[in-house]
């Protein structure tokens, strides 16, 4: 696994990027539709690390009960099934892998439970 991104919920998706770019010196990574919303990663132009802004109004259901007043902290894996299996044999509790907002993924809790995402 590696780190992949920190994903920042936000209230204010524009004004969240406007900071980041305009203030900060970040530039826009990528950009997804998940339904209706958009999802923006921003990060620095030398740096692979991003923050992926995920509006708050996309979790209105919150599927995993991820704290949202926290940032989550996104890891990547080639092989998702094979990574989830690896965690449940070592005794993790995980989520199903499932299709949140157009990535495949799935979520894996620590000791102090705290949900960490997993994507491809």
């Amino acid at each position: 696994m590696r780190i992949g991104y920190v994903v920042l919920y936000v209230q204010d998706p524009t004004g969240c990027l406007q900071f980041w770019t305009d203030k900060v010196g970040m530039v826009e990574k990528g950009r997804k539709a998940a339904g209706p919303f958009e999802i923006v990663q921003v990060g620095f132009a030398d740096q692979s690390f991003s923050f992926e802004l995920v509006p708050l109004a996309l979790m209105a259901e919150n599927p995993n009960k991820l704290d949202l007043a926290t940032p989550s902290i996104a890891f990547n894996v080639a092989d998702l099934a094979g990574a989830r299996s690896k965690l449940v044999e070592a005794g993790v509790e995980v989520s199903e892998l499932g299709n949140h907002g157009g990535v495949e993924s799935f979520a894996f809790s620590d000791n102090e439970n705290r949900w960490f995402a997993v994507t491809k």
